[in-house]
């Protein structure tokens, strides 16, 4: 390997495949991605059923009555909605990839499982709020729906980069902790509650995200979800790269790192070594540079009915707030089934995630697991969570974080759109027309 490249990506995760594709398509980087593995995806791949038996149950014979094992494609993260829409059409994926909407958005609130409301009709018509606090969650929504950063008599007179959100919503409309719960967490997807003490103007334009794309999917949620699982996320981003000139090279067993005064010269597999500029891979490639932060707890359900009242939906996300619970933690549900072929006709895949709090994933992650009624088969898993610990100016090495909890990817997108900023000194313009782009990806 005489070649020098820019970068040499370790890791087939969808975080490492999204910045291989961004890097050779958008900055014309000349790429060399890697992977200890025989297949795409890393952590972030879709397992057929024999494949997910055998990683976790030790046998690759799944039980017969779960049906065909080649119509299940199992993911071990989920769905798509917002910065990573954008990021598949900046980069012309969706030529890749087939999406369907899914059906629905619900939240956990009083015991009850809600659709969550996210326009002034719908806060008229939901029984989270009493008559009253419908009016107000009225008032507030059509503030969000009508807010333009250009125009500045839709601002009421707040300047929104000062005022915390905290004030807005509560001083300002006066909704109270029950709503204000939904909203920050079912809307705005916020997985704590600091975002009351930040400037407001990001809260009103995560709620405004939400709120547009569900109207663009015209479906039941703001979120879509590829067909086949999202195992063919970094298979596309990979395909993408590939048309640019990456290069790709699976089943290299033993990626090491090569340093000389500190930084990243190459990366050295089967006695040969491929020089380049910078590295970008995940926590599992150097972990002498990250640190455990948390560990994930999540439990995989094979069923044979939708969630309950989830209006039959085929495919849903419900979030449980962590207020609602007692915990620190929001915890996610995912459901989805043969419309999106992940698995046979009348079975369903659910997902139950949160970060762990205690030794005891399974105690944690039964009030989520109870919401879904008769459970033909569970696995439960836990994995740990990681932050690199390097300064990348110093070495050029650029690592991801692992994989939080949340089921909507938001976090992920984030994490990359940052470690682009640091491996290129730009931002990345996501600043693109949804509409015009819609057809390639609502097929």
């Amino acid at each position: 390997m005489d070649e020098e490249y820019d970068a040499i990506v370790l890791g087939t995760g969808l975080k490492e495949c999204i910045l291989s594709g961004l890097l050779s398509a958008v900055e014309n980087y000349k790429v060399l991605h890697m992977d200890r593995n025989d297949y795409y995806g890393g952590e972030s791949t879709s397992l057929l059923l024999a494949q997910l038996w055998k990683r976790f149950k030790g046998s690759d014979e799944p039980p017969a009555e779960l049906g065909p094992p080649r119509e299940y494609n199992v993911d071990m993260f989920m769905m798509a909605n917002g910065a990573l829409v954008r990021v598949l059409i900046h980069t012309s994926v969706t030529k890749y990839l087939n999406f369907k909407a899914v059906d629905g958005s619900y939240v956990f609130n009083k015991g009850k499982i809600h659709k969550v409301p996210a326009t002034d009709v719908e806060a008229l018509k939901s029984p989270l709020m009493g008559l009253f606090e419908k009016r107000r969650a009225r008032k507030f929504f059509i503030f969000v729906q009508d807010y333009d950063d250009n125009d500045p008599k839709s601002h009421e007179g707040m300047d929104l980069t000062k005022v915390p959100a905290r004030d807005l919503i509560s001083k300002k409309y006066g909704l109270d902790d029950n709503t204000i719960d939904f909203i920050g967490h079912s809307l705005a997807l916020y997985r704590d509650d600091s975002y009351l003490d930040e400037p407001a103007i990001y809260f009103i334009k995560r709620v405004k995200l939400y709120a547009e794309s569900l109207a663009r999917f015209a479906g039941g949620s703001p979120y879509i979800y590829p067909l086949y699982g999202l195992g063919e996320l970094p298979q596309a981003f990979a395909r993408l790269s590939a048309v640019y000139g990456g290069t790709y090279m699976l089943n290299k067993p033993d990626c090491k790192v090569e340093f000389e005064d500190g930084k990243v010269v190459g990366v050295t597999s089967d006695g040969e070594t491929a020089k380049c500029k910078k590295v970008v891979c995940d926590p599992s490639y150097l972990p002498d540079k990250v640190k455990a932060v948390g560990k994930v707890a999540r439990a995989i359900c094979i069923m044979s009915h939708p969630i309950p009242h989830t209006n039959e939906a085929h495919s849903a996300q419900v979030i449980l707030p962590q207020k609602q619970l007692g915990r620190k933690s929001d915890m996610y549900l995912f459901c989805c089934s043969s419309p999106h072929h992940v698995s046979p006709k009348g079975k369903y895949i659910a997902f139950v995630t949160t970060e762990a709090e205690t030794d005891d994933p399974e105690t944690e992650l039964k009030p989520g697991i109870d919401l879904l009624g008769p459970v033909d088969e569970i696995i439960f898993d836990t994995y740990d969570r990681y932050e690199p610990t390097n300064n990348s100016a110093e070495d050029n090495c650029f690592i991801s974080t692992s994989y939080d909890a949340t089921t909507h990817f938001e976090s992920t997108v984030q994490d990359v759109l940052a470690l682009y900023n640091q491996i290129t000194g730009k931002t990345l313009d996501l600043s693109v027309d949804l509409d015009a782009a819609s057809a390639s990806e609502e097929q």
